[in-house]
């Protein structure tokens, strides 16, 4: 097994990803940041993008200082003290075992079609960690939302959020996609949590970070763009050959309880869960519940 490559140092990291990113006449990016520690790499862009709102309105602030730079954004963090998944949950994590970071992106999808963001972010992403794993990535998979799996073991988690941009008629909302991957502690963190998880370090590849988190941010971009011209449609086929879910006795929770017992069979065009019961299949919606195997 190849040693796992050390965190660079936050400086250098990000002139490895400006360098990817940021030079040239069609940089796809228009600010790149990594940081020792912050509180929340989602958090910090979703401030900067409605500081940049606020000063286009007028309300010019100090945190509206950088926020000029065109997105997309990439902010990433050896450390987040108030790291955030699905329904808030905090993410446990410690500088070098962890890979953590976000990107901000304009969209002008209408309101109705943001919930498709996070079943594609989950999706891309995957697609994205099995272009760099190579052979080894053939057990990435992705579990409905946006989980990212090594088999059934929860390898990186995906949160997507948005706020709307105000007074910008070229973007109705600003799109912050962060994700967090296990680096290290797989094993550890199984026993603690009493339950499979994950490290990057079990696929055995030795590719450089910024490599990964270029593949991955610019993957993203590109669903983003798809999605808007064409839908959602068009990745219900992928997400399929990548679900972790597909043919699977599962339940559906909320809040603890059992609201559906069935099949999983897909996702449909509206990123939705369907699962086929005994009354029929249902559809179910982004953010509403989670999933678990039965």
């Amino acid at each position: 097994m190849p040693d796992l490559p050390e965190l660079p140092t936050p400086d250098h990291l990000a002139a490895a990803l400006r360098a990817r990113l940021m030079d040239g006449l069609s940089a796809p990016f228009g600010r790149v940041d990594w940081v020792a520690q912050t509180g929340s790499t989602n958090a910090d862009l979703l401030a900067r993008a409605r500081a940049r709102a606020s000063a286009t309105l007028g309300a010019v602030s100090a945190a509206s200082e950088g926020a000029g730079s065109p997105k997309p954004w990439l902010l990433g963090a050896h450390l987040q003290q108030t790291g955030r998944g699905r329904a808030g949950r905090a993410w446990q994590n410690r500088p070098g075992a962890a890979l953590m970071f976000s990107c901000a992106f304009d969209t002008m999808l209408p309101p109705a079609s943001l919930p498709v963001l996070s079943p594609l972010a989950g999706l891309v992403a995957c697609e994205a960690l099995r272009g760099i794993a190579g052979t080894a990535g053939e057990r990435l998979c992705v579990k409905w939302p946006n989980d990212v799996q090594w088999g059934d073991a929860k390898l990186a988690g995906v949160l997507v959020e948005t706020t709307r941009n105000l007074a910008d008629r070229t973007a109705s909302h600003t799109v912050v996609i962060g994700m967090g991957m296990n680096l290290r502690d797989g094993d550890a963190l199984s026993h603690a949590l009493e339950r499979q998880v994950a490290d990057w370090s079990m696929t055995n590849c030795g590719a450089a970070l910024s490599d990964i988190v270029c593949a991955v941010a610019l993957a993203w971009r590109d669903a983003l763009a798809d999605v808007e011209r064409d839908g959602f449609a068009g990745f219900v086929g992928r997400f399929r050959r990548l679900d972790a879910l597909e043919g699977r006795d599962i339940q559906v929770l909320d809040k603890g309880s059992v609201l559906h017992h069935g099949l999983g069979c897909g996702v449909d065009a509206q990123g939705r869960l369907r699962i086929r019961t005994w009354e029929g299949e249902l559809p179910v919606s982004v953010g509403e519940i989670s999933v678990r195997p039965a």
